[in-house]
């Protein structure tokens, strides 16, 4: 925003109030613009062992298309709300867009692996604020009747892209080529783009000379990348037994600590943690990263049960796990625009309740669950996700002023993300370690003194397998078992997780028949 010569903030005109088609338009603008961001961090998953024998590397170096990508995006997000009062918000959200389409162009350019992680670094970095301004410009176009509304479509599109990364990106590997699966951003983002620029000019927000908080940047950069780089690569170097994740976590844990007792005595914060000072955002956003640790661990648990034990393509896999956006996405924003008359503690707690139901009937699987079997608890899993996103965010959000917004947009969306990556490292280190037990617990039965291990090898014999051959039979039974086991063991845990979840939605207040609105 323009300022006078005394350097008061000019008051500009109030801008005319969207509505109708170009609401509309606006909203698929900054919704496909969400839906990319949030896509990248998923879609190449798949892609990796194809990308690693395109370019050459090992897959377990090719890991860093998704570690580089997820660390950039991590050091991005806090910055939204700083960066947009000094930039503005619309400005910002323009910019970030129109960078990330150059950035996927240059990915799908890359000539060799170093060059891809340089574009994917930079691809991370621009990120940051898509997501968070996406939900705070939406908001703020809607009239204050309307922004659940507003919230639950907004939600539609981040539920939604993380589960339907992984099917298009076994598609789109499997029948083109690699590139396409960033190239597929460009017209995308500047579509998103052009339409925020064209709808949005007049409707920029207030921006302020903000000096750079340098030592809470410089630490914040170092602790959440040193951090991300600890979850990501912890499991490959088999944890706190190699000194690199022992360094990483130190360094993470003093910059994290320091930076927090910097921002807390700073009078320009580049992360306004008083924040937290407010109870329905600070129990908000712990309820919901919790929330979303839980979730997404299993998300990532059930497509690894599906392709290393039950033998699932990845896009067979993809397809299994995919209906849970099929009623998220039609809830979504029922549920939102009728925000005002429900009770936002009731419908949170349904949703742990119905994600505890889910987790539970996930836990009787067996190695001989048919395709179908698996399809339901995922269908009325998406009940659960449309219950718990939209409310949730509302109660973290109903008590921020509009001009902080931004930031507790960003700071919340943060948390959110850096727990998905925690429940991703937690839950497939459990599940791995969990299975090791369980192995060695069912090895201990498969003795020469076994009737039943006597009568398989009878069976094995008689259709041909002996020595090496039908020890390693044996060996690949013990392990589907035990990684069958470690499954239903890790939903035991999660279907308790919801439970206590559950209840500690009643530890916030947010006022009767509050919406998603832009703050009190």
């Amino acid at each position: 925003m323009s300022t006078s010569a005394a350097g008061t903030p000019a008051t500009p005109p109030a801008p005319v109030p969207l509505t109708g088609g170009i609401l509309a338009l606006l909203t698929m603008g900054l919704a496909l613009g969400t839906f990319m961001e949030v896509l990248d961090t998923s879609i190449a998953n798949v892609a990796v062992p194809t990308i690693s024998g395109s370019l050459g590397v090992a897959t377990s170096e090719g890991t860093w298309v998704i570690s580089s990508y997820s660390v950039a995006s991590a050091i991005a997000v806090p910055l939204t709300g700083w960066l947009a009062r000094r930039v503005g918000e619309v400005k910002l959200f323009t910019i970030s867009v129109l960078l990330f389409s150059i950035a996927s162009a240059l990915c799908g350019l890359a000539h060799n692996f170093e060059s891809l992680i340089a574009f994917r670094l930079l691809q991370g970095l621009v990120s940051g604020p898509m997501v968070p301004l996406s939900q705070t410009i939406l908001m703020r176009s809607y009239p204050p009747e309307k922004r659940g509304l507003a919230l639950g479509l907004w939600a539609m599109t981040v539920i939604v892209a993380p589960i339907f990364g992984p099917v298009m990106g076994g598609y789109i590997t499997d029948n083109y080529t690699w590139p396409w699966i960033f190239y597929i951003n460009v017209p995308i983002g500047v579509f998103s783009a052009a339409i925020a620029y064209f709808l949005l000019r007049g409707h920029e927000t207030k921006t302020t000379q903000q000096r750079i908080d340098g030592v809470g940047l410089a630490l914040l950069v170092i602790g959440v990348a040193s951090l991300q780089m600890m979850l990501d690569l912890g499991k490959d170097h088999d944890w706190f037994n190699s000194n690199f994740i022992v360094t990483l976590a130190i360094v993470s844990a003093v910059s994290l600590a320091f930076m927090f007792a910097w921002e807390l005595t700073e009078k320009e914060p580049v992360i306004d943690l008083s924040l937290f000072r407010d109870r329905n955002f600070a129990m908000g956003v712990l309820i919901t990263s919790l929330g979303f640790l839980a979730f997404f661990g299993s998300v990532v648990v059930l497509p690894l049960w599906l392709q290393t034990v039950l033998g699932y393509t990845p896009w067979l896999a993809g397809l299994a796990t995919a209906p849970v956006g099929i009623l998220a996405l039609v809830l979504s924003p029922i549920i939102g625009q009728n925000m005002h008359r429900l009770n936002l503690r009731v419908v949170a707690s349904f949703a742990f309740l119905t994600f505890a139901f889910v987790s539970h009937w996930n836990s009787t699987f067996t190695l001989d669950t048919p395709f179908d079997q698996i399809i339901y608890p995922r269908l009325i899993q998406g009940i659960g996700v449309a219950c718990f996103f939209v409310p949730m965010t509302t109660i973290t959000l109903s008590s921020v002023s509009d001009e902080r917004l931004a930031g507790a947009a960003g700071l919340s969306n943060f948390l959110r993300t850096l727990s998905g990556a925690i429940g991703t490292a937690v839950s497939t280190t459990f599940w791995e370690n969990d299975m090791i037990r369980h192995h060695a617990r069912l090895t201990e039965s498969v003795t020469p003194y076994s009737a039943g291990t006597n009568a398989y090898s009878d069976l094995l014999s008689g259709l041909g397998l002996s020595g090496q051959a039908l020890t390693a039979q044996l060996d690949r039974v013990v392990s589907a078992q035990a990684y069958m086991m470690s499954t239903n063991d890790f939903f035991r845990i999660s279907f308790y997780a919801f439970l206590v979840l559950a209840a500690m939605v009643w530890l916030t207040r947010p006022k009767k028949g509050a919406s998603a609105s832009m703050g009190h």
